[in-house]
């Protein structure tokens, strides 16, 4: 398995894929619809606007097997150290340490890039997850109930948070 950084004209479809795989099937993502294959140009854009890394795990052929990112936690400027990461695995490549490896990276990253704290939001019944962040450093943040409604269930999101040591030298505004 490799990490590479993906790319718009690389990697688009197979993170679509996954993305509606995940959308139909899980609770991973408090989405309903599939995203269009449109959808995806504003999204890598977005990522890129902002520095914001995308990268994903491929097997020896190529293959994408996961992805992972983050982006911004919350709007407002005193949030600027804090990122909200998603790390999503093709479903026959579960439980093989392809998550492990997309968060590890995503970890180095984000002290490259100097912020904070790295926040998971997370359905509470999504132990496989919860179990990976905590095996990486990641501590419950805190809860909230019923925070979204899916396949007729309401979902509890738990957040979990990892602090870093960066920014080394962080200013106001």
């Amino acid at each position: 398995m490799q990490i590479v950084p993906c790319t718009y004209d690389a990697h688009a479809a197979a993170i679509l894929a996954i993305l509606n795989d995940v959308i139909a099937t899980s609770t991973a993502l408090f989405d309903y619809e599939p995203r269009s294959p449109e959808s995806m140009i504003e999204w890598f854009r977005a990522k890129k606007s902002h520095t914001y890394p995308v990268i994903g795990a491929c097997g020896a052929d190529g293959t994408l097997l996961g992805f992972a990112t983050y982006g911004a936690f919350r709007g407002w400027p005193a949030y600027k150290y804090s990122i909200e990461h998603s790390v999503y695995v093709h479903r026959q490549h579960r439980g093989r340490g392809v998550g492990r490896a997309l968060v590890s990276r995503l970890i180095e990253l984000a002290e490259q890039q100097q912020y904070h704290t790295l926040i998971a939001g997370i359905d509470s019944a999504n132990s496989a997850s919860i179990a990976l962040h905590e095996k990486l450093g990641f501590v419950e943040a805190g809860a909230i109930k019923e925070a979204g409604f899916k396949f007729g269930g309401w979902l509890d999101l738990v957040f979990y948070q990892r602090l870093l040591t960066t920014p080394h030298a962080p200013i106001d505004g």
